[in-house]
């Protein structure tokens, strides 16, 4: 019975050389489960939806936009978004009325959302979280600072 030779010290063994010529052969990819967040961005002013969308795409979400309240929910409906971003003032429907439509589905329901607008009413933002959203923000408002936002609210627990 011959027996393969002994590596001599500082060689690496027959496993180890068969391992290394794995790995540099076939880089090893890493599969990820998880699909990257999706993000609605609804408002009518297309420089503020364009300068969100562009942000959080860079940033790995799947962005959706909409330009008013009936095509945000609309969107809401269809792509199910982990967080919703949307503008009080718009066309057809407002952000009010749109998140209420958005809430009062089964599919929509533990979607986030944050109401982001110009008014500083303690009316309108005490309306806004009676419809539904968790977040009121006033504009300006950065995209690194509503990404903290964002960010905050997919991690908390959603109720069952």
């Amino acid at each position: 019975m011959t027996s393969a030779p002994r590596p001599q010290a500082g060689e690496p063994t027959r496993r180890l050389r068969r391992a290394q010529q794995t790995s540099l052969s076939r880089p090893r990819q890493r599969r990820s489960t998880r699909r990257p967040p999706v993000i609605l961005i609804a408002d009518d002013t297309t420089d503020t939806r364009d300068l969100y969308a562009e942000y959080f795409d860079a940033r790995g979400f799947t962005v959706v936009t909409a330009r008013d309240g009936v095509s945000a929910v609309q969107a809401a409906l269809e792509h199910v978004p982990d967080v919703i971003v949307m503008d009080l003032a718009m066309p057809q429907i407002d952000g009010i009325s749109a998140i209420r439509r958005i809430k009062a589905d089964a599919r929509t329901l533990r979607s986030r959302v944050i109401l982001l607008t110009g008014y500083l009413h303690r009316v309108v933002e005490w309306g806004a979280l009676e419809a539904g959203a968790d977040l009121f923000l006033t504009k300006p408002c950065l995209p690194d600072v509503l990404e903290g936002y964002v960010n905050r609210l997919r991690r908390r627990r959603r109720p069952v």
